[in-house]
């Protein structure tokens, strides 16, 4: 096994203050003057900075601030040299203001590309807005089927979308991940599914939950519950009674801990041996909340400091991105800030190679055939799986006690059959109650 040590982490909070994200707003009287600047690229970026999907916004006030200074002589693009600009819009976790505040953003500020990331509940309503406006849109971190066919799109049909493209990791990728990690301690491979009644949730049953099957996992799905729930009892239960060692868990980050208090009151934790979190389990935030019943919990990552990228975009390495987010916020790195680098880097490439920027159409031409290195990792949008969508890759990790540091957790990298290029920087182990 190779191993590679995590990044250290920046002591100093020195560091200079960022900028909140309201002050990244362009004011009214400025957007006034940049409609009418034709040498001025307008982005919009939509996502949950507030509400219980805020922590995915974490990073953005100190991903925008390093973008503008990479990016302050502009960009070159067909000869002519082009300002950018950056304007955010917060859809305080609700896909119904999620929709309507990027309808404002595309009347009021006319966007020439609006880019949006975070859970299917912020990407797809901004997504179906920028359809029907006929604006281009990028979007990261929710899973493909969940934009793709979660939209309307149908197995075997042409694509119905011509705006909107998405990149991240999608069904094939956690069975690969699953089947790998899960090997890793010995259990008797029977999984408890616990998964909402929401996009997420209806993917994960149409497309990863028969594949697990077939790859010879045992499953148990008690029946969707709603987000937000406060007893689990129904869950917990089913999983006892059918003795499964390993629970495998899509719930929203603040029902997570919900869940598994009550797991362990009730009997269910004491036996499970592999805890696999998506969805929640990205930020030590949630896991802090838990206090020892944290330590040993598993989970997929989409971007870890380890990963040997970087991000053009924003001018750093990803060991730099996780160490200037920690300086500047005083927080612990999470998943989110380096994808959240890796669609800037995506924008930025998709309109380079448009030519003509301020023209939508070959914006959305240019998404469709973009290629281009990311902070995640490469992406190709012309290899699929499906029109519109471009796949990306997983690491299995597991959430340790910190020994040193500043941190209470660090989280282990245990599992790369997915992408083989991060390397592992821990041996992965079986969940025990209290660590």
């Amino acid at each position: 096994m190779t191993k590679a040590p995590i990044p250290g982490t920046l002591t100093r909070r020195s560091f200079t203050q960022l900028l909140g994200a309201s002050a990244l707003i362009v004011p009214a009287t400025a957007r006034r003057v940049l409609a009418q600047d034709a040498e001025t690229i307008r982005i919009g970026f939509v996502g949950p900075r507030s509400g219980p999907l805020g922590v995915f916004g974490d990073g953005d006030p100190f991903l925008v601030e390093h973008f503008n200074r990479t990016q302050a002589d502009g960009i070159e693009i067909g000869g002519r040299r082009y300002g950018v600009q950056i304007v955010l819009a917060d859809t305080q976790s609700d896909p119904v203001r999620g929709s309507l505040v990027t309808r404002d953003l595309i009347t009021g500020d006319a966007p020439d590309l609006v880019i949006t990331a975070s859970t299917p509940e912020t990407v797809n309503p901004v997504a179906d807005a920028c359809e029907a406006a006929g604006v281009p849109c990028l979007s990261t971190t929710a899973p493909w089927e969940s934009f793709y066919f979660g939209r309307g799109a149908r197995p075997g049909e042409p694509s119905p979308f011509r705006w909107t493209y998405h990149f991240c990791f999608g069904t094939g990728n956690f069975v690969t991940l699953y089947d790998d990690q899960w090997r890793k301690v010995e259990t008797n491979r029977k999984v408890g599914i616990l998964a909402p009644n929401d996009a997420d949730g209806n993917a994960i049953r149409m497309g990863l939950l028969p594949a697990l099957e077939a790859a010879g996992w045992e499953l148990f799905d008690p029946g969707a519950y709603e987000n937000g729930s406060s007893d689990f009892s129904h869950h917990i239960n089913a999983f006892k009674d059918a003795g499964v060692e390993i629970v495998n868990a899509f719930p929203f980050p603040p029902d997570f801990p919900v869940f598994w208090r009550q797991a362990a009151q009730q009997g269910l934790a004491q036996r499970v041996k592999v805890m696999q979190m998506a969805k929640a389990g990205l930020f030590a935030a949630e896991l802090e909340s838990m206090g020892s019943l944290g330590y040993g919990l598993h989970a997929g990552a989409y971007w870890h400091p380890v990963f040997p990228f970087r991000s053009d975009a924003v001018g750093l390495d990803n060991a730099e991105i996780a160490q200037g987010f920690e300086a500047a916020t005083g927080k612990q790195w999470n998943q989110q800030v380096g994808a959240t680098a890796s669609l800037l880097d995506a924008a930025v490439a998709a309109l380079k190679s448009s030519g003509a920027p301020k023209d939508k159409a070959a914006v959305a031409q240019a998404l469709s055939t973009l290629r281009c290195d990311t902070a995640v990792g490469p992406i190709d949008f012309t290899s699929g799986p499906v029109a519109n969508c471009c796949e990306t890759h997983l690491v299995g990790v597991q959430w340790n006690h910190a020994s040193e540091g500043p941190w209470e957790y660090k989280l282990d990298v245990v599992s790369n059959a997915d992408l083989p290029a991060v390397p592992l920087t821990a041996e992965m182990t079986a969940y025990h109650l209290g660590g």
